[in-house]
């Protein structure tokens, strides 16, 4: 079972929360935060090598948190086009793509490897997606999507595993590619959520920026940070929220907390 609360109030920890925290003060060396970026890419091909397509379960819930991928429909079949930034494997992609027929998907992924098995999956169509490789810092999207033309982009658990000082440069390449007036759609890691809880010692790069032993890293977003990301690259926000969530596993009787940011910006 699990509920879940919508709200600006960030999670508050519990004294032992708290303390377990404290301990993971010490930052990685600076040699070896530069070796994480320079490879960030191999993590993340390594990461879908060991994985395939079985780590993360299809996303079912996308329309029902966002309601937008219909309701910015001008008229009922409207032919939609999206851009997923950071694809991965597809388990958004393709349940979007199952669930309405009228949308055209232009998806992209950091990983080489995860391109691939986007492209190997039966539910695949060069008709209705275009997928490519692209590193969402610095690869300009102008190369495979024409500017002002996506309704609507979803960024969902990617900016949080780009290194902070980076992220606006995803939310500029972001920004050519939307149509004026129109959407990204924002979900991702919460400030204290149980995985930023997880870290131990050695593991921390920056301010609730964390590195995991797979190499891959994990940002945790507070309101007030990702609402300055976002406006300072010129977006409106429209939506900006904590979605609290608590995960009870009966068998095991545990408690976990789960903290996400979800949000909506505009272009003007």
């Amino acid at each position: 079972g699990a509920f879940q609360k919508k709200g600006h109030s960030a999670r508050v920890l519990t004294p032992e929360e708290a303390e377990k925290l404290a301990k993971v003060q010490v930052l990685v060396s600076e040699f070896k935060q530069q070796k994480l970026e320079k490879e960030a890419q191999k993590n993340w091909d390594l990461f879908y090598k060991r994985n395939s397509t079985n780590f993360f379960k299809d996303r079912h819930w996308t329309t029902r948190e966002f309601q937008e991928l219909k309701a910015c429909r001008e008229f009922a079949d409207q032919t939609l086009t999206i851009l997923e930034a950071g694809c991965g494997v597809g388990n958004c992609l393709f349940p979007l793509l199952e669930e309405d027929l009228n949308i055209f998907a232009y998806a992209c992924d950091f990983s080489p490897r995860a391109v691939e098995y986007v492209k190997k999956n039966a539910l695949y169509s060069t008709e209705r997606c275009k997928v490519f490789q692209c590193d969402l810092t610095k690869d300009d999207l102008l190369d495979n999507i024409p500017a002002d033309s996506v309704d609507v982009v979803t960024l969902i658990f990617v900016l949080s595993a780009i290194h902070p000082d980076k992220m606006h440069l995803v939310l500029k390449n972001i920004y050519k590619v939307l149509k004026p007036g129109k959407c990204v759609l924002f979900r991702d890691y919460g400030l204290y959520d149980h995985a930023m809880l997880r870290f131990k010692s050695s593991s921390k790069l920056g301010e609730n920026f964390y590195v995991r032993q797979d190499g891959t890293r994990s940002y945790f977003f507070t309101e007030e940070f990702l609402s300055q990301l976002f406006k300072a690259e010129g977006y409106e926000q429209v939506v900006n929220e904590y979605v609290q969530r608590e995960t009870v596993n009966r068998k095991e009787d545990l408690r976990v907390p789960r903290v996400f940011l979800q949000g909506k910006f505009q272009k003007p």
